[in-house]
């Protein structure tokens, strides 16, 4: 699956985006984070709280309980405001 990063979230992992095999038994948004936030100290920085970064499935917001399915594509950012 294609892991896209944004704003601080990005910065804390170093990454725009990479290609992650999701292992067995992860199968929700909040699951995919918990994983990849284990994956060392500048994942862990950015999903350190994982209830404010937002996620979007193939470019729609999704929710932490939301299944990942036949995704292809999922990007993680911090919460946005308009002005």
């Amino acid at each position: 699956m294609k892991v896209l990063y944004f704003a601080w979230v990005r910065e804390r992992i170093g990454l725009e985006a990479e290609e992650v095999a999701v292992p067995e038994g992860v199968a929700t948004v909040a699951e995919l984070a918990a994983y990849l936030a284990a994956r060392g100290e500048g994942y862990a920085r950015a999903f350190e709280n994982p209830r404010i970064v937002r996620a979007a499935l193939d470019r729609r917001h999704a929710r932490p309980d939301t299944p990942l399915g036949g995704a292809r594509e999922i990007a993680f950012f911090p919460p946005m405001t308009g002005g």
